[in-house]
């Protein structure tokens, strides 16, 4: 069990791209966003119930922004009021009612709000990832005197990655590297090639659920235990990881290119300026042999 002096903060990244879930409700009618959402419900409350010290955050991935569905601005927690929350008659913790309220009446407000036009239709992956981060700081900087925050992001995929997102995305998890947060993910579809490379370089976990309907099954499994907990269970095997580079000028993934000595830019295609920082390289032209002249032999 945590101490009281340990804050045990978990962000869950959800992918709620309107496209890929009208897809996926044609598809399989037994597994929709809602169904999903209560999946992820149940988690945060099993965290939250866990230990009094826990907290949680919920972001929607959209394909406009990102959003976060609790804390909302609607409603701010306090010690004072969790304490009342908690001494209801019937005996429920009322934090738990509170949050998932709270998150149910948010997804729907983004829903159905949601305009999706042909230009913007990838998930706002690496967005979500980075506001992540910013609210775990901003956690940090608000506890007292003695107090220990760890944290952890736990992204739950639906859509394909998008290429266009690689240097952001990847901006955001040196980030989480660095300041020793761990980025789970949990993948619903096809296997995303920067979450593979997220989770091992933070140390998460990286998992593609074989069926979606054991959503909920998964998440308490595998994802609800905090990483020092998680060397005591058996887990599933770690995933073979995708390290391939998108390159800056299609932004696609490569397996051989060519990078800039000075700035590390990646390109499918060799330039004798790089277009990131506008270097030019001398190029050795290989060397013309002149053919050798023929004497003329004299006549004796």
């Amino acid at each position: 069990m945590a101490s009281e002096d340990e804050l045990n903060l978990l962000v869950i990244v959800v992918d709620v791209n309107p496209i890929w879930w009208g897809q996926q409700g044609q598809r399989e009618p037994e597994f929709t966003l809602s169904k999903c959402m209560d999946a992820i419900m149940v988690m945060g409350n099993s965290h939250m119930a866990m230990s009094r010290t826990n907290k949680l955050a919920v972001i929607a991935s959209h394909c406009q922004d990102s959003h976060f569905l609790y804390p909302s601005k609607s409603w701010k927690s306090s010690d004072g009021g969790v304490d009342e929350a908690s001494s209801s008659r019937d005996g429920k913790y009322e934090l738990l009612s509170v949050a998932n309220n709270l998150i149910t009446e948010e997804i729907r407000n983004v829903m159905t709000k949601t305009e999706v036009t042909g230009n913007s239709t990838d998930t706002l992956l690496a967005t979500s990832l980075a506001k992540a981060l910013c609210y775990i700081h901003r956690v940090s900087k608000e506890l007292e005197v003695g107090q220990e925050l760890k944290s952890r992001i736990l992204v739950i995929k639906a859509a394909d990655d998008c290429a266009l997102q690689y240097m952001n995305f990847m901006n955001a998890i040196f980030a989480a590297q660095k300041q020793n947060i761990l980025i789970d993910a949990c993948v619903l579809d096809s296997d995303s090639g920067l979450l593979q490379q997220a989770c091992d370089i933070t140390g998460g976990l990286y998992l593609k659920i074989p069926q979606k309907v054991a959503l909920a099954q998964y998440l308490l499994w595998v994802f609800l235990p905090d990483s020092e907990q998680r060397s005591q269970l058996v887990l599933p095997p770690p995933a073979h990881v995708d390290y391939r580079a998108a390159c800056f000028c299609h932004r696609n993934l490569i397996d051989i290119g060519y990078v800039c000595s000075v700035c590390l830019s990646i390109f499918c295609k060799f330039s004798p300026i790089c277009t990131t920082c506008e270097t030019a390289f001398k190029i050795q032209l290989p060397q013309m042999v002149k053919p050798k002249k023929k004497k003329l032999k004299q006549a004796a």
